[in-house]
């Protein structure tokens, strides 16, 4: 059992700190309203620690793909505002796709669109209630893009002679993966393309509702990830003072994932259903974890970190 906590630390580790600051506004932000100009730059306006805001955005559309000697592209922010000089705004209305933790969103003159969503991103892993209050932030980001956003991919299946339960998938942009270059062991990205998965669970263990379970980085080259839902040491993950040695597993009736969009696209998130315990006498479980070995090897393809059974 020993081994197999410090196997999935190792296979697991990610934390808040990954986001790309690109994106990333504001926090505990309302009011929020959005405007563009005819020469691409927005304004958005809001209220946040108790002062209205002014944060003029611009320089930087979709996403380009990985690539260790070209930088990710990134906005160019102005808090004060004054970028925005004398510039008028419309905007009208968002027509895009659906976006999950949605506030507003336009449609700009030259068909392109941008959206504000905001969501809790640094919640405590391992089903613990916030006990500091940056835990509970909800972070405003800003994205702009044409086409279409990422794809987050996600599927379930047992491991270790079904005895865990393991979510894997994989984040594409425009069919490439989407992955990271550098990162630190704590699963924290130094350059603009790494990017965090952050794992919900539902109705869990740790308790009713949604509870954050994890966070683990995509996988260079493939963009792919798995993630067991092991007992974790909680001397690993921040957590309160009188918490138990070991936590979990929070395996619960639904999953979701949260992921900040490559470059500047859109947030995205995906659900799936959560598995019953394998049954080894069903010929249905076989069949199920037989076919989903198949996909997740597909998947992982060359990914040492994901080669279980």
């Amino acid at each position: 059992m020993l081994r197999l906590l410090a196997a999935a630390v190792v296979a697991a580790l990610a934390l808040p700190g990954g986001a790309s600051a690109s994106q990333l506004i504001d926090r505990n932000a309302s009011d929020v309203h959005l405007v563009v100009a005819r020469d691409g730059m927005a304004l958005l306006s809001y209220r946040a620690h108790g002062i209205e805001r002014r944060v003029a955005v611009w320089g930087a559309i979709n996403a380009r793909e990985p690539d260790p000697s070209v930088p990710q592209v990134k906005f160019r922010l102005d808090y004060s505002g004054r970028a925005w000089k004398k510039r008028t705004g419309s905007c009208r209305p968002y027509d895009g796709p659906a976006l999950a933790w949605f506030v507003t969103g336009c449609t700009a003159a030259d068909g392109s669109y941008w959206a504000v969503q905001s969501w809790q991103r640094v919640l405590p892993d391992l089903g613990f209630t916030p006990w500091l209050p940056a835990q509970t932030a909800w972070e405003l980001h800003i994205s702009h893009w044409t086409g279409p956003t990422a794809r987050l991919e996600l599927h379930t299946d047992w491991v270790y002679d079904g005895r865990w339960e393991e979510l894997f998938g994989r984040l594409t942009y425009l069919g490439v993966p989407v992955h990271g270059f550098k990162s630190t062991p704590r699963g924290v990205t130094l350059d603009g393309y790494g990017r965090n998965l952050y794992l919900d669970t539902y109705d869990s263990v740790y308790g009713p509702g949604w509870r954050r379970e994890n966070g683990f980085l995509t996988h260079n080259p493939n963009g792919d990830f798995c993630y067991g839902f092991y007992p974790f040491r909680t001397a690993y993950y921040d957590h309160p003072s009188t918490s138990p040695s070991t936590r979990g597993p929070g395996v619960g009736e639904r999953y979701r994932v949260n992921v900040i969009g490559p470059g500047v696209t859109p947030d995205v998130s995906a659900q799936i259903v959560g598995l019953h315990p394998f049954r080894r006498r069903s010929a249905a479980d076989r069949r199920y974890e037989a076919r989903q070995d198949a996909l997740r090897r597909e998947l992982v393809a060359g990914d040492k970190l994901c080669q279980h059974r």
